[in-house]
């Protein structure tokens, strides 16, 4: 039990600084013996509370952001429920292999975002926009990529958040920090879309008191995850981000 709650207060704060908590989480559940859907879907249901404490610690940061994100928030949305529907159909093996291609791309996107970012800068003055113009293009290219990441985070959640920032950074004109509260939003928003659908459909599967466990460890850790995140320099975070995606992307590979 203080195994669990342990794990779930270290997803709950990376979870708000990074996004890739279920890296922790999963394993764990997995370790001690419990089946991997019975991991995942208790995982995901556990860390909705992390993602509310976490997503209201940096809900500053949300100002300002709500006419894009009502695009991106229904990709979210819709995505996850496929992604949901899709665990409970397919073998675990059909994403599981893909999540190290998917989380390679996200760290070289978060690595070369400035570089994207100035790039963007510099087409947009030479058109006559200002920089912070979001072109119907990039804003198409947003929504589905929020749509495509939300399907991946209903089947498996591990680094939904990692894959998140990399596609954002390549696309918006945005700070880390406001990125990183979208992201946890939007997170929030797949986990808990996920949590309800294995809920309906899938009770007796669900291990109530890891998900327990889990919660009360994620709400205090998104809280902490929160606090310390907002106090890190974009430099700082983007490299937390990668550091973090490095070893989650070991641990993937390790268990694949």
């Amino acid at each position: 039990m203080i195994v669990i709650a342990l794990a779930g207060f270290g997803a709950g704060a990376i979870n708000a600084i990074v996004g890739s908590g279920t890296l922790i989480t999963f394993p764990t559940l997995v370790a001690l013996g419990y089946p991997p859907v019975t991991s995942t879907m208790s995982n995901a249901v556990g860390l909705v509370a992390g993602g509310v404490s976490g997503t209201w610690g940096y809900r500053r940061e949300l100002r300002g952001q709500w006419n894009r994100l009502r695009w991106q928030i229904p990709g979210s949305l819709i995505g996850a429920a496929i992604g949901a529907w899709l665990l409970l159909h397919l073998p675990e093996k059909v994403f599981t292999q893909v999540v190290p291609v998917l989380l390679v791309g996200a760290l070289i996107l978060v690595i070369a975002g400035p570089r994207i970012q100035a790039f963007a800068k510099k087409r947009a003055e030479a058109a006559g926009r200002t920089a912070d113009d979001v072109s119907p293009g990039r804003m198409a290219a947003l929504v589905a990529g929020t749509f495509l990441i939300g399907i991946y985070g209903g089947y498996f959640t591990a680094a939904q958040g990692i894959l998140l920032i990399g596609m954002m950074g390549a696309l918006l004109p945005e700070s880390m920090q406001r990125m990183n509260a979208a992201k946890n939003l939007l997170s929030l928003l797949v986990n808990i879309v996920a949590a309800l659908a294995y809920t309906l459909v899938a009770f007796d599967r669900i291990d109530w008191a890891a998900a327990g466990l889990i919660a009360i460890g994620s709400l205090v850790g998104g809280s902490v995850g929160a606090k310390y995140g907002r106090r890190l320099s974009p430099g700082a975070l983007r490299a937390v981000i990668v550091a973090v995606g490095l070893i989650g992307l070991w641990r993937l590979l390790a268990t694949t």
